[in-house]
């Protein structure tokens, strides 16, 4: 099949990205309506802010341009109830100086003249103003003498009259007053009072009025006066989008940045990123699907914001240039888009996304406040302070709204036009930035993100520790395209190890030949050459000291080659090597030392991992999906990466859902698949684009048996014209499907070769199931069998076990009352031939329904392997195990050994102490563990122990902590006799 390559490629995989992020963010409609809509509820609070300080300010002219100013004449002096945060009862005024007629004259006119209402004695204070209660209607009227009785009287009754009146005779034709108010300004929702125009003046124009008609002598003299506001322009108004407007759209444009930085994140963190790079994929068709997605998102955003704003009748949104607003907060959320690009490559997890956007949104509103008021945007600071405050973006954004809102902050004000971007915004007394400076700033910053975005992904250590050089960007190759991928033909450096097997030390012999010679198999598809991986150790400081941990080492010298059309089968426990060495083949994890060529292409350089990218397909052993996209997509998704012409793409996918019986879940999204399904789903990925390597990491984990064998079928079939690497933990599959196995152990290989040569070589022999007459096939049966025939398979059973010991000196492994297991070693194979003739002419004799022999399982021989690697790493490194006996004593024994002599049980009756058959089983890693042990016997006075390796530990008080045990040689020991 011919796939697309160069730009045609990589156009390919943006448009299969770009839709694979539309549909992501179709289905998180919540997250897709959060960052679209948002700065709705943002601009709506911004609109209560602007109508409350509006509300409180509405008496006020200050904020309006007054040209005529409207009279007021002949203002009543008002009700005391009418003051602000008076107590009840209130007067409307008090009054000095009873001792003069011609006072209480004046003020006995003033009450009854007051325009529109008459004063009534009651609200009038007069002599000492007491309130009496009891008499009449809870109050009295006396006249003060002074002002200093007055004053008396407003100490000891605060807040109960807002002004008073102090008349002095002076003679017949002078009388002179003065007028004593509180002169401080209240207010109360909004609504501002001012003593000076509601109570003062009122009282200043009654008392001379009063005053001038008593002189005169005339009631009804005239006496109009009226006063007028000055005409003024409005002041500048409060702005709510100026002073609140930057932390309330930084709000807003986090949720998009949060959510931004989230899924970049949890593709990596997911592996699905790694997954694309595995099959080929381009990290520019990868940035730019996701700036594109991004950018778009924030081109609708910015609109709904701008219209938001118009519609909530913002002077800010209405007088300035609809295009200039809008490029302010376009530039800006598309800045935060690079921002949140760097930040992610220093982020491993997703879950911490919401963390860092909320760290970056303090961080903004406090430097935001700063630049409200005025820092570093003045000719007070320097250019160099005002260039580093700019690179962050908030700072940007705060700066652009203040000019904006200076340029809007009365109604006289028109605005910033489109015109006029690049001069001095309206109101900037400053004048040291422009409406343009700040757009070239975003987008000069954008790029600077972008670019440190992609370098910094390329230079941090992903979470399987790949990175590039530092100045990766200086080699030609990574802008050409070439170099790197040569045959080197020198044997890689390292340590070497010989291997123990003679398979093994022949394959390795054949592969460094190769190499030496620079001969190139055309049969060989992969050649592995020396693979090695060591993960360093690590520092770990407790509170009193540093310990640190020695290197891990998970390959060590791995040297094969796969062949085409075939399949290999690499076995081993967990934590052998195996999903290692297929990480180093894929380029997911950097090698530490060796090499391994793929189709001619080096693993070790960067253009060579390229190549093989295009020829391989991976299955990797956790299933790598997307929950929200159907098995379907996947596979578009991945041909599309892969280079499938675009038309052939609908019909190869669907191919690849029947071959796994997808068919009918196709259209389902991976999230809702079982686990079976998703394993059958990687395996299609794995195979789509007729790679030429396959490499299926325990493809069949959590299948049924039924699906398991088909898709048994399909990867036998996928073995023309490719080569297959296998890693699986089912023994039964590795027989059926392989043609040659290798199994690994500690970071080496072990054993190779085909299957039936490995159970040869290292299994325990051939194995004989003996079945008995009367036993139903092993079946318990439906009627108990009389005494008579029970005596006689007992006998049947001890002739059959004695016949077998005789000949062959073997005893059963298992057995019960419908069979025995017999394990026959390999060095007594010349006798077999005779020996089940003999017994196949004495069935009847023995009662044997059956015999069946066969050799040793595949199960058996990874077994074998998996036991004597742990031995030997048990060995180098001296581990021990402890042996708790059935008399209570404690025993330290090297970890493997079977026989051990205890320490101090030596006694008159036995001379030489005791010992114990150590019995051993391995965990679920592949670890040996104690089982059991037999029961204490005595040591044969024929056997030696084995030199030691273990020295005594002995704690703080120089006492030895446990009993090491003597180790003994199996061979000097007759073990049928010690049991």
């Amino acid at each position: 099949m011919n796939l697309r390559r160069g730009f045609p490629l990589v156009w390919q995989q943006y448009a299969a990205l770009l839709k694979k992020n539309l549909l992501l963010s179709w289905r998180n409609k919540t997250g897709t309506f959060m960052q679209l809509f948002s700065s709705f509820f943002f601009i709506f609070l911004i609109f209560a802010i602007q109508k409350a300080i509006e509300a409180r300010f509405s008496t006020s002219t200050a904020y309006k341009s007054v040209t005529d100013p409207t009279p007021l004449l002949l203002p009543p002096i008002p009700p005391c109830e009418d003051k602000f945060y008076t107590k009840l009862p209130c007067y409307d005024f008090l009054w000095s100086g009873n001792a003069s007629p011609a006072a209480r004259r004046i003020v006995t006119n003033i009450m009854a003249n007051n325009p529109g209402r008459p004063i009534p004695d009651s609200k009038v204070g007069g002599s000492a103003c007491l309130l009496r209660k009891g008499k009449g209607n809870g109050s009295e009227v006396q006249s003060f003498g002074t002002p200093t009785e007055v004053d008396a009287w407003l100490l000891s009754n605060p807040m109960r009259c807002p002004g008073a009146l102090h008349f002095v005779e002076r003679n017949a034709t002078v009388i002179s007053y003065g007028i004593q108010t509180n002169s401080t300004p209240v207010s109360v929702r909004g609504n501002y009072e001012d003593p000076t125009f509601k109570f003062q003046i009122p009282l200043q124009i009654a008392a001379e009025r009063e005053i001038a008609r008593y002189l005169i002598g005339d009631p009804s003299f005239s006496w109009n006066v009226g006063f007028k506001e000055f005409a003024h322009p409005a002041v500048q108004t409060f702005s709510a989008v100026a002073a609140v407007g930057p932390p309330f759209f930084l709000a807003a444009v986090m949720f998009s940045f949060v959510i931004q930085i989230s899924s970049l994140i949890t593709e990596r963190e997911l592996k699905l990123r790694q997954a694309m790079n595995m099959m080929g994929l381009y990290d520019s068709a990868y940035w730019l699907s996701w700036l594109t997605w991004e950018g778009f998102l924030m081109l609708l955003s910015s609109l709904f914001l701008v219209l938001f704003g118009m519609m909530f009748q913002f002077d800010f949104f209405l007088n300035n240039s609809f295009a200039v607003v809008y490029l302010v907060f376009f530039l800006f959320q598309l800045n935060m888009i690079g921002f949140g690009f760097m930040l992610s490559s220093f982020i491993s997890k997703s879950s911490s996304s919401t963390t860092v956007g909320f760290s970056i949104f303090i961080v903004g509103f406090m430097t935001q406040l700063v630049t409200i008021f005025g820092f570093p945007y003045g000719h007070s600071f320097s250019s160099n302070i005002r260039a580093i405050w700019s690179l962050f973006p908030p700072n940007l954004l705060a700066q652009a709204l203040t000019l904006l809102a200076d340029a809007t902050s009365t109604h006289q004000d028109v605005g910033v036009s489109w015109s006029r971007r690049a001069k001095c915004a309206p109101n900037d007394t400053e004048c040291v930035i422009t409406i343009d400076d700040i757009y070239k700033w975003l987008v000069a910053t954008f790029f600077l993100w972008f670019i440190l975005a992609i370098y910094f992904d390329n230079i941090i250590p992903n979470a399987s520790g790949v990175r590039k050089s530092v100045f990766y960007f200086l080699n030609p190759w990574y802008w050409m395209g070439k170099g790197g991928s040569k045959v080197k033909g020198s044997v890689p450096q390292q340590q070497h190890i010989t291997p123990d097997d003679g398979d093994v030390l022949e394959e390795e012999n054949i592969v460094k030949h190769q190499t030496q010679e620079g001969v190139v198999d055309p049969n060989v598809a992969v050649q592995i050459r020396g693979l090695a991986k060591t993960y360093p150790g690590n520092r770990q400081c407790g509170c009193c000291k540093c310990k640190k941990t020695p290197p891990y080492h998970a390959l060590r010298g791995l040297w094969v080659n796969f062949a085409k059309d075939q399949l290999f089968c690499l076995l081993g426990p967990n934590g052998a090597g195996k999903t290692t060495a297929i990480n180093c083949l894929t380029g997911i994890t950097p090698v530490t030392g060796g090499d391994a060529i793929i189709y001619g292409n080096s693993i070790r350089s960067a253009v060579g991992m390229s190549n093989i990218r295009r020829i391989i397909g991976v299955c990797p052993q956790f299933d790598i999906l997307w929950d929200a996209l159907s098995g379907q997509e996947h596979l578009h998704l991945f041909a599309s990466i892969k280079g499938l012409p675009p038309a052939s793409i609908k019909l190869v996918a669907q191919n690849s859902l029947a071959e796994v019986r997808l068919t009918e879940a196709a259209k389902m999204r991976a999230g809702s698949y079982s686990g079976g399904m998703k394993r059958r789903l990687s395996v299609a990925i794995a195979l789509i684009g007729d790679p030429k390597l396959v490499i299926l990491d325990e493809p069949t984990t959590g299948m049924d048996p039924i699906t398991r064998r088909h898709v048994w079928d399909i990867i036998n079939d996928a073995k023309k014209g490719r080569a297959i690497v296998l890693t699986t933990h089912s023994m039964e599959e590795a027989d059926i499907l392989s043609d040659r196995i290798g199994i690994m152990a500690k970071g080496r290989l072990r054993c190779i070769g085909t299957s039936i040569r490995l159970k040869s070589r290292f299994g325990t022999g051939f194995i004989a199931n003996v079945s008995f007459l009367g036993s139903n096939n092993g079946q318990t049966p439906q009627t108990r069998s009389p005494p008579d025939r029970a005596a006689v398979s007992t006998v049947h059973h001890e002739a059959v076990k004695q016949f077998f010991k005789d000949r062959l000196d073997v005893v059963p492994k298992e057995e019960n009352k419908a069979f025995f297991t017999f394990v026959i070693p390999h060095d007594r194979e010349a006798l077999l031939t005779k020996f089940f003739g003999e017994l196949q002419d004495r069935e009847k004799e023995f009662g044997i329904s059956d015999i069946q022999l066969g050799l040793t399982t595949l199960e058996e021989v990874f077994l074998n392997i998996a036991r004597q690697a742990e031995l030997e790493s048990a060995a180098a490194e001296g581990r021990l195990a402890t042996l708790n006996l059935t008399s209570g004593a404690t025993v330290s024994i090297p970890l493997g050994a079977r026989f051990v002599g205890i320490p101090g049980t030596e006694s008159e009756e036995h001379p030489r102490g005791i010992m114990v058959e150590v019995y051993w089983e391995q965990d679920d890693f592949g670890a040996l563990c104690i089982s059991s042990h037999s029961n204490e016997i005595p040591i044969p006075p024929n056997v030696q122990p084995m030199p030691s390796i273990v020295t005594s530990q002995r704690n703080l008080f120089g006492r030895s902590e446990l009993v090491h045990g003597v180790v003994f040689d199996p061979n000097q020991i007759n073990v049928t006799e010690n049991r």
